[in-house]
């Protein structure tokens, strides 16, 4: 989770002050408040800022019951960073040598 995400987080949790509780993946979005309508806003407030659509299948209760498991579907979606990719082994030819 990025801080991003934590500061856009906040004030969709009605039941608790806007920095008094220290946000981790575990933390049950339903039980700070963040309701069916809540989750709405805060969708398109992601989309929004992330600049990302969230894939419709991943629209569901179990996307938005922590903020563990929205942050993993919005990474999903996030491009990925330059150097950041796979590690791939180079290619080997039949004779398992390497390939230029």
């Amino acid at each position: 989770m990025d801080a991003r995400f934590t500061a856009l987080l906040r004030p969709f949790l009605k039941h608790t002050g806007p920095d008094d509780l220290a946000l981790t993946p575990d933390t049950d979005l339903r039980a700070l408040g963040v309701d069916s309508m809540q989750a709405i806003e805060l969708l398109f407030a992601v989309e929004d800022s992330y600049g990302i659509t969230l894939p419709d299948e991943e629209l569901n209760d179990t996307t938005f019951a922590t903020a563990g498991s929205l942050w993993r579907v919005i990474a999903a979606q996030l491009p990925a960073e330059a150097g950041d990719g796979p590690v791939t082994a180079p290619a080997t030819g039949a004779d398992g040598g390497a390939t230029a």
